[in-house]
């Protein structure tokens, strides 16, 4: 299980709501993406956190990974950064997308924890 806890969230989050897109970014995220991010650290890192199937939880909001593209993985783990789609994924996946249902933007505040399983 991964789990991270949100320490900064950008001015810019909640205009993405209605587009139903989560975009985390770990504390090293450079100034003009802050504003737009969900700034998130690490308690605890496994190999492959993100899978088909596999649940994504804000606090104790639970939603089922769909779809991930090739490189979530790899970002996620180096940069804490992925684009989370409350949606249907789209005919091709970009590289750091993941898709979760069910299709509605979570709840989150400073503090939230997020765990990946």
């Amino acid at each position: 299980m991964t789990k991270s806890v949100v320490q900064e969230i950008g001015v810019l989050v909640p205009t993405f709501k209605e587009d139903k897109i989560v975009i985390l970014f770990g504390p090293q995220a450079p100034k003009e993406l802050r504003e737009m991010a969900v700034i998130h650290e690490f308690e605890h890192l496994t190999e492959e956190p993100l899978k088909q199937g596999g649940t994504i939880q804000f606090g104790d909001e639970s939603f089922t990974i769909t779809a991930l593209g090739t490189l979530a993985n790899k970002n996620y783990k180096e940069l804490g950064h992925i684009s989370i789609y409350f949606q249907e994924p789209m005919e091709e996946v970009l590289p750091g997308a993941v898709f979760a249902h069910p299709h509605r933007f979570p709840t989150i505040d400073e503090g939230t924890v997020i765990t990946v399983k």
